[in-house]
């Protein structure tokens, strides 16, 4: 996200108004903007999904969730993109503190490294789920033995290999001050977005051409409204892409703001359709037996999804360090800034001794965790619901204070006033639900 960020402009509010274009940088067409914006939102939440679905009572409750929640989505995008114009800032973090102040500023940098820390978290749970059916596959190949007759040793379980993981190679591509390797390999998430959904449609028709001895179960389609709305942080998470929007808006080469809101509604109806079909098939295909992590559900000797696993494995992999970059840089500039007022002089060799400690820490942290809350939907459900601040509560709040300072008409102040108020009140609603939800899962209450 950091590598799209460039010094943005103010803009006038109006639709009219024409950007200064910065010529010394390649800018963004619609179709790339479009692909980073989906790059950003596709990845870890479509495994999780199907699950939704059968939680939310069955398909047609979760589609409605969905389509509600997709007003929310669009909009937060636009607003975004407007705080950017009016604001001159290319960060969210930025476009926050300029717009609503430096207090709410600040919490904003606090839930930025708080969300972007349960994010690799939930990588690595998803990289530990992937291990245990590989580490199952490999060792019924090499000893022709069932799972359920194999010894147990330290260094066959998933849990040692996702230690190693960590230890040998996220840590060892993850110390850089720069990742370079993510203009390489960041396509990768999208890849194995698209694969899995088609893998997804396939196996469903491959189940019905042949007899099938197993009926999956299906929701009778009543579910209660806790039930119904707890599916909310995992459409956050799913579609969570307000993060890095403000960056790519302010690296487009038409900053107009009808534009932008194009480019936002496109790339939320791919992310639907992908989501939904991920969602509807991982339904059928199990039914309310269907796991947290979809990929769970199905066999470890199967072949189209022994390459899913393969592609979100490694995906996911070369993603983890520059989640942890963006992470590292919002903790690591505050600590170097101290020490510099404290009249020391901030070196190379303190500012790679600082990048070190950090990195290990963050990988140590989110590595624990991982290891003793391996089920995804309850880091997902954490994840919600710091979500709903970056995309309901702070442009909400941006909307609100821009309305307060900007020359529009007295109806349109109060209309745009009111829907923020809206937008913030549902993102409350939402953080307090499921932080609700995850605490009480934690606590094995539900």
């Amino acid at each position: 996200m950091e590598e799209l960020a460039r010094e943005s402009i103010s803009l006038l509010a109006s639709a009219s108004a024409k950007p200064r274009v910065d010529l010394a940088r390649p800018r963004l067409g619609s179709l790339g903007a479009i692909f980073i914006m989906l790059k950003s939102a596709l990845g870890a939440g479509l495994l999780n999904f199907p699950w939704a679905f059968a939680r939310a009572g069955g398909i047609h409750n979760a589609v409605i969730v969905e389509m509600g929640s997709l007003v929310f989505l669009v909009s937060g995008l636009i607003i975004l993109g407007y705080a950017s114009s009016i604001s001159g800032q290319c960060t969210y973090q930025a476009v926050v503190k300029e717009v609503c102040g430096p207090g709410i500023g600040q919490l904003c940098e606090i839930c930025f490294v708080f969300n972007l820390f349960m994010i690799s978290v939930a990588f690595l749970v998803i990289v530990d789920d992937q291990l245990e059916k590989l580490c199952d596959s490999f060792y019924e190949l090499v000893t022709g033995l069932p799972d359920s007759e194999r010894p147990y040793h330290f260094y066959m379980d998933q849990r040692f290999a996702l230690v190693l993981l960590c230890a040998l190679l996220i840590l060892p591509i993850s110390t850089p001050k720069e990742i370079s390797i993510q203009k390489y390999i960041s396509v990768l998430g999208t890849l194995a977005a698209s694969y899995l959904t088609i893998a997804m449609i396939i196996k469903y028709h491959m189940m019905h051409s042949v007899q099938v001895h197993i009926i999956p179960q299906y929701s009778s389609g009543i579910s209660s409204w806790a039930s119904t709305f707890s599916v909310i942080p995992t459409i956050c998470f799913g579609f969570q892409c307000h993060e890095a929007s403000i960056a790519i808006y302010s690296s487009m080469e038409n900053q107009r703001l009808s534009h932008w809101a194009f480019i936002s509604v496109v790339t939320m109806i791919i992310c639907l359709i992908i989501y939904s079909l991920t969602g509807v098939y991982g339904y059928l295909t199990f039914g309310k037996d269907v796991k947290a992590d979809i990929l769970m559900s199905y066999m470890g000797d199967d072949i189209l999804m022994l390459i899913a696993r393969l592609l979100f494995g490694v995906s996911i992999i070369t993603i983890y360090p520059i989640i942890l970059l963006l992470g590292r840089s919002v903790i690591q500039d505050p600590l170097l800034n101290w020490w510099q007022r404290r009249g020391c002089l901030v070196t190379v060799k303190v500012e790679s001794r600082s990048r070190y400690t950090l990195t290990f820490l963050w990988i140590t942290a989110t590595l624990l965790i991982a290891l003793f809350v391996p089920d995804i939907s309850k880091v997902i459900s954490v994840i919600g619901g710091i979500s709903a601040f970056f995309i309901f509560i702070f442009p909400g709040l941006c909307l609100m204070f821009a309305m307060q300072s900007e020359p529009v008409s007295c109806k349109t102040r109060i209309t745009f006033t009111v829907w923020g108020v809206v937008t913030l009140l549902c993102g409350a609603f939402i953080f307090g639900q499921s932080t609700t939800i995850a605490v009480m899962q934690l606590l094995g209450k539900i």
